[in-house]
């Protein structure tokens, strides 16, 4: 069992920026793939971000391509997603999850484990 807690969310201005810390409590970290995904009010799940075991392969939609990043601190059993130039379309509660599977995957469905989300909120 994986317990996943995000932190960091908030309330900011657009053009801004914003980082999202991600926290597990495993010590099998580095088995893991995660990700970051986000849900806005009245769409689905998507996915922002997820990284390889390592940390030295990442995918990035192409919504936030070139303004956020994702790293790993497999010694903090740590993810992180540096957001910058936050937009109002960038609002949404955004989840870290933690997938057993081998390859870097982009679909929810194939995520194991999910924190309890943090909120942020962008004001244009």
């Amino acid at each position: 069992q994986v317990q996943l807690a995000e932190s960091g969310g908030g309330l900011v201005q657009a053009g801004t920026s914003l980082r999202l810390s991600c926290a597990a409590s495993t010590r099998s970290f580095s088995s893991y793939i995660m990700g970051w995904f986000r849900q806005a009010p009245g769409k689905e799940r998507e996915f922002v971000a997820p990284i390889s075991r390592s940390g030295g392969y990442t995918l990035y939609a192409e919504s936030v391509k070139g303004r956020f990043t994702i790293a790993r601190d497999n010694a903090k059993n740590t993810v992180i997603l540096q957001m910058n130039s936050l937009n109002f379309e960038d609002t949404a509660v955004y989840y870290c999850a933690a997938s057993s599977r081998v390859a870097v995957t982009r679909r929810p469905t194939e995520y194991d484990y999910w924190g309890q989300g943090t909120q942020v909120t962008v004001s244009s």
